[in-house]
């Protein structure tokens, strides 16, 4: 089969589509035909060098596809070939076809599109298992959202309108007509704005009940002060560097909490687990159009360096696929 590999870290150039083995399905494996795949973050730091993938996981990109199930394993019971399905990955999805654990398999959602169902198990997982799981997001409360244009933006503001919170969230000026009609709340020119103080006004002084951040560092003080008494913050993300200082007078002046997930190196039980939750809880909000994928654009896997150059420059709103065949 051919898969986009990574000749040696570097810029979108050294992505090339080329000829890598045949996936082969290991107990309780699928191999799916990938119809699609979406770019994330983590595949342009893994292009880049500084993020490489799990032991096991194949050596190409791609956090997440849709497909049609081509082969099933030992001991995979409940999935048959022909089944339309997307799929979570450690790795991968850039390619014609891909080994994936059943567990981290789920249905196609009624009235999605196969192709676009790709833009959905990386976000959705990510999503649901840090404000739902870990910060425990209730409806009444308030939800800041860094990076609301992102792919994980386009989402965490649905779901948290879905879960009736108030969303604020962080994104260009040129993106905020688009995140309000996704349910936001409230948008902030982060370029323009101090989101500390626009919080604060929008909550009478009280802060955010839970912020889902994406840049680490740089955004870490100005987090916990825009926190309300008993808030969440909750980290996914590094763009702003990975060391910063933590105030903890303030954060226990607040009864505050601050975690840090990732969900690529997470163990399979645990995977399997949030995909689970993900289909008992988000796949019916999904079906019933209160979520959906957010696409920017398709373009051929064959331009994956074009897509990887799209992503960084932030102009996106939302996801971009890769399509094969």
């Amino acid at each position: 089969m051919r898969a986009i590999t990574i000749a040696e870290p570097g810029g979108p150039d050294v992505l090339s589509w080329s000829e890598v083995p045949d996936p082969q399905p290991g107990p309780g494996e699928v191999v799916v035909d990938v119809r699609a795949t979406a770019v994330n973050r983590a595949d342009l730091l893994q292009r880049q060098g500084h993020y490489p993938p799990p032991p096991g996981a194949p050596a190409y990109p791609g956090l997440e596809c849709s497909g049609v199930v081509s082969a099933t394993g030992p001991d995979v019971a409940g999935v048959r070939v022909g089944d339309q399905v997307c799929a979570l990955l450690a790795g991968g999805g850039y390619a014609e076809r891909v080994a994936v654990p059943a567990g981290q398999l789920l249905p196609v959602p009624a009235g999605v599109d196969l192709v676009d169902s790709a833009g959905l198990p990386e976000v959705a997982c990510t999503v649901w298992s840090n404000v739902v799981q870990v910060a425990r997001l209730t409806a009444g409360e308030t939800l800041l959202v860094h990076g609301g244009g992102s792919g994980i933006g386009t989402f965490a503001i649905q779901l948290g309108a879905a879960l009736g919170a108030t969303v604020v969230a962080t994104a260009r000026a040129a993106k905020h007509e688009r995140l309000r009609e996704l349910g936001a709340d409230l948008l902030v020119d982060y370029r323009e704005q101090d989101f500390v103080e626009e919080v604060r006004q929008a909550t009478d002084g009280r802060g955010a009940d839970v912020v889902l951040d994406i840049m680490g560092a740089s955004y870490l003080g100005r987090n916990v002060a825009a926190l309300a008494a008993d808030g969440r913050l909750v980290v996914i993300g590094m763009q702003g560097g990975r060391k910063g200082e933590l105030d903890l007078g303030a954060l226990l002046a607040k009864r505050g909490t601050v975690a840090a997930t990732a969900l690529r190196s997470r163990p399979l039980e645990q995977k399997a687990a949030i995909v689970r939750g993900v289909r008992e809880q988000v796949w019916p909000l999904v079906e019933a159009g209160r979520v959906r994928p957010v696409i920017d654009r398709r373009l051929p896997i064959i331009d994956a360096a074009q897509a990887h150059r799209l992503v960084e420059s932030n102009e996106h709103v939302g996801k971009v696929l890769l399509t094969v065949g």
